[in-house]
């Protein structure tokens, strides 16, 4: 998942914008110190609390790169827990526990860590994910 950000340069200083998704700046000295700073103030966007229904819009596709505009990609863990929660909320107007049923989760903790600012699930995991949401796609979130 990748995320566009317009870099401008104002005397000796570097600051960025991104395209899709309103408030998400981040400035830095150097060129180098920016690209770090658009990943992590991107990665902390898109990191919603567990329990808010409020979601980062989803990157635009139609966004072409110049050379001011810049793909930035979103650490894949992160992505993948953001989509998880996207297709939950967005798609299919779930609450974490009627996704933790829907998915045959013992208790609403292990749906819960799915949707944690770092999830690493297994390959079991991954095909209750698919059962339940059959639109979710693991190439999207993890497009880097």
């Amino acid at each position: 998942m990748k995320y566009h950000f317009k870099v401008h340069k104002e005397r000796k200083m570097y600051w960025a914008q991104c395209i899709e998704l309103e408030g998400c700046v981040t400035q830095a000295t150097s060129q180098r110190g920016l690209y770090a700073n658009m990943e992590e103030a991107l990665n902390l966007y898109i990191q919603e609390p567990g329990q808010s229904t409020d979601l980062a819009s989803l990157p635009k596709k139609n966004i072409r790169k110049t050379k001011n505009v810049v793909e930035v990609p979103v650490d894949p863990e992160i992505a993948f827990s953001f989509m998880v929660r996207y297709h939950r909320i967005k798609k299919h107007k779930m609450t974490q526990n009627q996704a933790a049923k829907k998915m045959g989760f013992e208790t609403l903790y292990s749906y819960q860590r799915l949707e944690a600012k770092k999830c690493n699930p297994s390959l079991k995991i991954l095909f209750k994910i698919k059962k339940a949401f059959p639109d979710f796609s693991l190439d999207y979130a993890l497009e880097c």
